[in-house]
């Protein structure tokens, strides 16, 4: 089929390039010249595992285009997906304003009948928002679809290709849902119809929910280091109820950040007070996150109680591993709070560290993690990315000045880690 997506973010590209390895002829259109010609050069603007390979290879079959002529492209198309940003407001309300943009293009554009694709984490109402748009320019026939995005940034073109489900909503639009199954079938996966505003609605519930666990998890974490108990052991044996499950979320650590879970939360909680509702729980749920997100400072100063002038080194800047975004990653949060107090900064991430220096452009990047560990004072593991669960631990001795090692994803073993000569903390253990 011929599709255009309309954004060439995170959710955009992955997403037109995913769909052009189905086999669709796919135009992602973005009205930043720049980006595009860099796309066409074959030079991708985000980090994703596997997704460089896989622009090139459909980019160089034909199968992948890159345009910022927007009106010609709606002209010559019936598929339009729009995944454009929806940033946060100051008051946590999703910013429509790309959304809206985009309707009023297509409205101006259209030519025929269309299916229109909202891939973008959007308030419950939006795709009605959407059709009245198009509407007023419009008069003829259309379908508006909510189709939300279940990315995880690391793992986006697995979680594409191998999804867990597809969901797809639409008010009236049963010829537009029958070619919509048509795309995803090659996929083999559940797809759950419904209508457009539960699908919105899916997507708020989800990442939601899944940030609940996590500050579940964390909330245990923290009791369990007053009672004596080991979280990875409580987590490990919460998992195997079936109820729960074995890939749920409950790995305690120094909190969740990224681009969705931090929006979504927000956005959702906001959307409860414009309804009257005061979502209690997403309340505490953020305001849990944000106290992990300090923690590993706590436990520094609990060991070190006068930083300043002090040497401390960070291992890991993303929020999560397999990604370059430090987006309300903990990582942020703790700079700055080791920056107030006059600390003296060796920071390594393998990926992360351009993003780093946009923000903190006057602290030491190292070049590998043995580097950072250089004359430290003591050492924090913010991120878990699997190369640090390689190292050779017994080599970090010799190197730091100090033996503070507080570990914020739990990555080592605490008995280890005091036999070889460490004051090691986790999370919960």
């Amino acid at each position: 089929m011929k599709i255009i997506v309309i954004g060439t973010g995170y959710v955009g590209l992955v997403t037109g390039t995913c769909l052009a390895d189905l086999g669709n002829i796919v135009t992602c259109i973005d009205i930043d010249e720049n980006k595009i010609q860099d796309l066409k050069n074959g030079i991708i603007p985000i980090y994703e595992p596997g997704l460089e390979d896989l622009v090139k290879r459909n980019f160089e079959s034909g199968r992948l285009k890159f345009h910022t002529n927007l009106k010609e492209n709606i002209e010559q198309t019936e598929i339009i997906y729009i995944a454009v940003g929806t940033p946060s407001k100051e008051n946590g309300e999703a910013d429509l304003q790309y959304v809206e943009a985009v309707a009023h293009e297509i409205g101006k554009s259209i030519n025929g009948y269309k299916i229109i694709i909202n891939k973008s984490t959007v308030p419950i109402g939006t795709g009605n928002l959407i059709s009245q748009i198009i509407k007023k320019y419009y008069a003829g026939e259309f379908d508006v679809i909510s189709n939300p995005e279940f990315l995880r940034e690391g793992s986006a073109i697995q979680d594409f290709i191998q999804p867990d489900r597809i969901v797809l909503g639409s008010d009236n639009g049963k010829q537009a849902i029958e070619k919509m199954k048509k795309i995803y079938e090659p996929l083999n996966c559940p797809i759950v119809i419904t209508d457009l505003k539960s699908a919105e609605m899916i997507k708020y519930a989800s990442n939601a929910f899944l940030a609940t666990s996590i500050s579940f998890i964390n909330s245990i974490a923290l009791i369990c280091e007053k009672v004596g108990a080991d979280v990875k052991k409580v987590s490990e044996g919460v998992r195997f109820d079936k109820r729960i499950g074995k890939q749920s979320f409950l790995h305690a650590g120094c909190g969740y950040g990224g681009s969705c879970f931090p929006k979504d939360v927000q956005a959702l909680i906001k959307i409860g007070q414009v309804n009257n509702h005061n979502f209690t729980i997403l309340n505490q749920v953020e305001e849990v996150n944000e106290e992990m997100k300090l923690i590993l400072y706590g436990k520094l100063k609990n060991q070190i109680s006068d930083l300043s002038q002090k040497t401390i080194g960070l291992w890991g800047l993303a929020f999560k591993p397999n990604t370059d975004d430090i987006r309300s990653a903990p990582a942020v949060s703790i700079i700055k709070k080791l920056i107030e107090h006059n600390v003296n900064i060796r920071a390594y991430d393998p990926v992360a560290v351009t993003n780093a220096k946009k923000i903190f452009p006057n602290i030491y990047y190292s070049s590998c993690p043995y580097d950072t560990a250089k004359e430290c004072d003591a050492l924090l593991i913010i991120t878990d990315w699997n190369e640090f669960k390689q190292l050779d631990i017994r080599a970090l001795r010799s190197i730091m000045k100090g033996d503070v090692i507080i570990d914020g994803r739990n990555i080592f073993e605490p008995e280890e880690m005091k036999d070889l000569g460490f004051n090691y903390f986790g999370i919960g253990r």
